[in-house]
């Protein structure tokens, strides 16, 4: 089924930004929905949005910006403020006429949903998310969109790369470095045409090291970026200097550090395939292309 007017939360981010664009280039009419009226969109300044203030977590304003837009499809990322797991905003999405959702979840549920460690603190809350979708919608309902490690991960050490110095607990760490944009464009497709597949994962053309996408960062960027290994304590200390949750930072500890790049070897990655290529209809980004598209962002 094709579904010809569509809604996007969420909309001044990458991954939205860039489903809202594929929907737009698959022929639907594309509203956005977001927070913030004022933000500025970048991508999408050249088209014509209607927008929307709406937020997930209110659904007086999702229930106004989906009847105005006529929306029968909308895309959504996760929302974990309430123990409720969007099951409000859900509710309110699928009684306002949504038919079908494209959720942004994640790669790292590697078991049934309903087998995920609560203390696996990211799955886990996306996991709860895809169980309300499941009681709400039912599973011909949705899909869910699980890529990994993204590579705009690296802009939290954006301050660190420009005084030539990023310090890391685990610099071999080895992960797939995914493109937002190439994210949101399979979300997009997914958005207006649908899928048979009710999981769609997501990797990264090339396998690396941290330390070795710092070494291609630094490259693109003109200048040497040292690569420093600290201790679990020390980077624990940096996180919670930089505001991060208790909880995040034991949980990005532990994805760093304990299991690195573990995922990579997972059955679910051998039998990923190229999903993007699949969707998007193009090869996905190398990670130093990437880099250069967006190196001013480094510079900030």
């Amino acid at each position: 089924m094709t579904y010809n007017k569509v809604i996007v939360f969420g909309a001044t981010g990458d991954v939205g930004s860039a489903a809202a664009l594929q929907a737009h280039h698959e022929g639907a009419t594309v509203s956005l929905a977001t927070r913030n009226l004022s933000k500025p969109i970048p991508q999408l300044a050249h088209i014509p949005f209607k927008k929307y203030q709406a937020d997930l977590t209110q659904p007086s304003t999702i229930t106004a910006a989906v009847r105005d837009a006529g929306a029968k499809a909308a895309f959504i990322y996760g929302v974990f403020d309430d123990q409720d797991f969007m099951r409000g905003a859900l509710h309110t999405l699928k009684a306002t006429g949504v038919e079908f959702l494209v959720f942004l979840s994640s790669f790292l549920i590697l078991s049934d949903i309903h087998n995920v460690d609560p203390s696996d603190i990211v799955p886990w809350e996306h996991a709860q998310v895809e169980i309300a979708l499941e009681e709400v919608y039912g599973r011909a309902s949705y899909v869910t969109v699980r890529p990994a490690f993204y590579a705009s991960n690296l802009f939290y050490q954006r301050q660190a790369i420009q005084q030539g110095e990023v310090k890391l607990p685990n610099p071999e760490a080895k992960f797939d470095f995914i493109a937002s944009e190439d994210i949101g464009q399979v979300a997009g497709k997914i958005l207006v045409h649908g899928t048979h597949e009710h999981i769609v994962r997501l990797l990264g053309p090339e396998r690396m090291t941290l330390r070795e996408a710092m070494g291609i960062v630094g490259k693109v960027l003109g200048h040497i970026v040292q690569v420093t290994a600290v201790t679990r304590e020390e980077a624990a200390a940096q996180l919670e200097a930089a505001g991060v949750p208790p909880q995040m930072v034991q949980w990005h500890l532990h994805n760093v550090i304990d299991r690195a790049g573990s995922y990579l070897e997972s059955p679910e990655a051998l039998t990923t395939g190229d999903n993007i290529s699949k969707y998007a209809r193009h090869p996905p980004q190398r990670f130093g292309d990437w880099v250069e598209k967006h190196n001013s962002r480094f510079l900030d």
